[in-house]
Parts: structure tokens; C-alpha cells; sequence
């Protein structure tokens, strides 16, 4: 992004896959439960249990991962020239030149079936930034291919699109 340029349209989403999150917990959950019963109980974990500051390393290693896995934001912003997305704290940031834009219109899918879940995706239909809903904004790209941008407000996202890209349709 330009930082000049004032955004256009900016939104932030959050991923909001309760059961994502409790999966991504398992891990470091088990770890602290490891943690109390070797270094604060005492009582060795197996038959050839790691050192007591392994344990707690491997613990604090676990919670990080987990804290920055469940900070990661969907991020768009349009600004004058260009279209900017990506998974802000995990993933660089795509930007697309409007140039590059043969047409934009508000769309509604379905994440799992048509993209095989949340997030980065890509399949043979086109490159998918989901965080979660069911709509969003499909550009086709002057070069050949698509890239699905979902968002909460798909309508003020093809707005500030339009503004810059005369040959886009609003359907």
C-alpha cells in the first residue's frame, strides 16, 4: 500500500472458526498439562521424559505459535492503483493493479464446498482470501484467472473498486 495514499475501503476481519481454535489448542494445552505434572508435581512424563527446561521451553514455543495462529486478520484496503489483500501477521499481502482488473461483482459462495474451507486458497477456481460468510467480491483478471476476496461489506468493496476501474460491472 501506498503510504500517501489514503485507503479507499479498509476492512479487517477476524477468523471466527470456534473448533479451528480449539483444535489449534490441543497442543500447547497437553504441553501445560505436561508442564505440572513433571516440573511443578515432580512425577517424570514416560519412560525417558525430557529435562524439566525442555518441558517449559517447548510449552512457551507451543503457546506463542498458538497466540499468533489465532491474531491473523484478513486484511483488504483499496487504494488509488491497486486492490491489496492478505492474511496480516502469517502471509505477505496480495496487491492487484486495477489495470489488471477485467471485472469485479459482489458474489456469494459457499467457503467449504467451493473452496475447500477458510483462508488462502486456490483451486481451479481461482485464488480464494477467506476469513468466514458466505460473500464477497470475484475479480477477473485481464491476464486470465480469478481471485475471490471475501468480505463482510462486498457491496463498499466493489464501490471503492468502481471507482477506479471504469470497465468493472456492478451485478
Amino acid at each position: 500500500m501506498n503510504s500517501a495514499a489514503q485507503p479507499l475501503f479498509r476492512e479487517e476481519q477476524i477468523f471466527r472458526q470456534r473448533r479451528v481454535r480449539i483444535l489449534l489448542a490441543i497442543p500447547p494445552a497437553a504441553m501445560f498439562v505436561i508442564l505440572v505434572w513433571q516440573v511443578i508435581l515432580g512425577h517424570p512424563w514416560g519412560t525417558k521424559p525430557m529435562s524439566n527446561a525442555s518441558v517449559i521451553g517447548w510449552t512457551v514455543f507451543l503457546w506463542l505459535v498458538y497466540l499468533r495462529l489465532v491474531t491473523v486478520r484478513l486484511v483488504t484496503h483499496v487504494v488509488p492503483g491497486e486492490v491489496a489483500v492478505g492474511m496480516r501477521g502469517l502471509w505477505r499481502e496480495r496487491r492487484i493493479p486495477v489495470s489488471e482488473i477485467k471485472s469485479a461483482k459482489v458474489v456469494t459462495y459457499d467457503a467449504a464446498r467451493d473452496y475447500g474451507g477458510y483462508g488462502i486458497r486456490t483451486t481451479r477456481r481461482g485464488k480464494a482470501y477467506i476469513a468466514g460468510g458466505d460473500r464477497g467480491v470475484r475479480l477477473e483478471l485481464a491476464k486470465g484467472g480469478a481471485v475471490l476476496i471475501g468480505s463482510a461489506r462486498p457491496e463498499e468493496l466493489l464501490a471503492a473498486i468502481n471507482r477506479h476501474v471504469s470497465t468493472v460491472s456492478m451485478a
